[in-house]
C-alpha cells in the first residue's frame, strides 16, 4: 500500500466535511414530460403532453422512461424504500446539498437514465434536445454551484454531436452524459464516433452512467434472476464494464485520446479486476486489437472513477488498497446519487482511511482537474 494514499502514514490534521470542498459528481434532477414539453420541438411537444399525466413509479413512465421491456419479467419486486424521492427545484437542490456539505453538484437526469430503451429514434432524440433546454433554463447554475450535463442521445450519434457543439460554450454546461441502459449497441461502436470527435473538438468531459433495467440486451437480459437485489448488484456494474471493454478493444481511446472520460455508479472495486483480465486476455490475442499502444490497463487508469455506490467492506483499508491497485488517487472523484434511496453521504467516503491529500483530491480537487473548472465551477478552458 503506498504511504500516499493510506491515512495511517499520515500526521497532518484532517479537515472538517465543512472545510475542504466537495464535488459531488453525481447528483440527479427530476425530469417529466408535463416538464419537458414546453421546451420539445413538435410534433413531439403534443406527444410529450398527452403523457403528462401518466402514473409514475421510481425512475419508471409508461412512453417516457418504460419500466419493463422483457415480457418474461413482468414486475419488479415491491422494494419500499424505492420510493418518490426526488427534487425538483434548483433551489431545493441547494438547500439539501448545503445539508450535506457539497459545494458543486453534477447534474444528471431521473427518467432519462434509461433513454436507450426507447425504440423510436426521433422521440428520444427530441427528448434529449428538451432536456438540455430544460436543464440550462431551470436548473444549471454556476452561481448555485449546479453544474450541468447535456445528454448524448445515443439514437441519432449526429444530433448528439450538435448538442454537444451547441453547448459547449455555455457557463453552466461543463460535459455530456452517455445513458448506458439497455443500450444497444456498445458506446466502443463507430457510429458513435461523430460524438467524440464533437468532444475532442469542444474539450468536453463525457461520463457514462447507468441504471438497473430488465432488456434483452446484454448485459441487460437480467430476467432470470428474480430479485432487484440481483438485478441491482450486476446491471449498473456490468453494464459500464461492458462498455469499456467494447471502447478499449474497438480503439476508441486510440482514436480520441484527448477526451477526458469518466463512469459513474458502479462502485470502484471491479476495476483491477477488469485491468488485470484485460492485460491477461491481451498477452493472448493482441493480434485482434494491433491498434492498441499499451495495454488495456493503460488505457483504463486514464478513466475517472465516481464512487457510489462506494463498497464497504469490513476491514476500510480494503478501499484504500483497491484503489491503490488501479492508480485511483488521481482519478478517484466523489459521488453521492443524492437524493435516491442508495445515496452515499459524504460522511461515508470520510471513514474509509485516506491520507488528507488523498482525501481532498477524492473529495473535489480530481474533479475540478476532470471538469476544467475552478473551484467556483468556472471553466478553465
Amino acid at each position: 500500500m503506498t504511504e500516499t494514499l493510506s491515512r495511517t502514514a499520515d500526521r497532518t490534521m484532517p479537515k472538517g466535511l465543512n472545510e475542504i470542498l466537495i464535488v459531488d459528481t453525481d447528483v440527479h434532477v427530476h425530469e417529466s414530460p408535463g416538464e419537458l414539453a414546453p421546451y420539445a420541438d413538435m410534433p413531439w411537444r403534443v406527444a410529450l403532453e398527452n403523457i403528462k399525466n401518466n402514473r409514475e413509479s421510481y425512475l419508471d413512465i409508461p412512453s417516457f422512461s418504460p419500466g419493463v421491456s422483457d415480457g418474461s419479467y413482468q414486475a419488479k419486486w415491491p422494494t419500499a424504500h424505492e420510493g418518490a424521492r426526488m427534487v425538483w427545484t434548483a433551489d431545493q437542490m441547494r438547500l439539501e446539498l448545503d445539508q450535506i456539505n457539497v459545494d458543486l453538484g453534477l447534474l444528471f437526469p431521473d427518467h432519462l437514465l434509461k433513454l436507450p430503451v426507447l425504440p423510436q429514434v426521433d422521440y428520444a432524440s427530441a427528448i434529449a434536445r428538451a432536456y438540455n433546454r430544460w436543464l440550462v433554463e431551470k436548473w444549471a447554475s454556476r452561481e448555485k454551484g449546479l453544474l450541468g450535463l447535456i445528454v448524448a442521445c445515443n439514437h441519432d450519434p449526429d444530433d448528439a454531436a450538435r448538442e454537444i457543439r451547441r453547448y459547449a460554450d455555455h457557463p453552466d454546461v461543463v460535459g455530456a452524459y452517455l445513458p448506458c441502459a439497455g443500450l444497444d449497441v456498445l458506446w466502443g461502436n463507430r457510429k458513435y464516433d461523430p460524438i467524440y470527435t464533437a468532444a475532442q473538438d469542444t474539450g468536453t468531459p463525457l461520463l457514462l452512467h447507468s441504471v438497473t433495467v430488465t432488456h434483452p440486451v446484454f448485459p441487460f437480459n437480467n430476467h432470470a434472476f428474480d430479485t432487484e437485489l440481483a438485478r441491482h448488484t450486476t446491471s449498473h456494474t456490468f453494464s459500464i464494464m461492458s462498455n469499456l471493454v467494447d471502447m478499449v478493444t474497438r480503439g476508441t481511446f486510440v482514436r480520441f485520446p484527448e477526451i477526458r472520460f469518466a463512469v459513474s455508479e458502479a462502485g470502484v472495486s471491479w476495476m483491477p479486476w477488469l485491468m488485470l483480465r484485460m492485460d491477461k486476455e491481451y498477452l493472448e490475442r493482441r493480434r485482434d486489437v494491433p491498434f492498441l499502444k499499451y495495454p488495456p490497463s493503460h488505457y483504463l487508469k486514464q478513466i475517472y472513477m465516481c464512487t457510489q455506490p462506494i463498497e464497504e467492506p469490513e476491514n476500510l483499508e480494503d478501499l484504500v488498497t483497491l484503489i491503490n491497485l488501479f492508480e485511483g488517487e488521481d482519478r478517484t472523484m466523489f459521488a453521492s446519487d443524492w437524493p435516491h434511496h442508495d445515496f452515499d453521504h459524504p460522511m461515508k467516503i470520510d471513514q474509509v482511511p485516506f491520507s488528507e491529500q488523498a482525501r481532498q483530491k477524492i473529495f473535489g480537487e480530481n474533479a475540478l482537474r476532470y471538469l476544467s473548472i475552478d473551484a467556483a465551477g468556472k471553466k478553465l478552458r
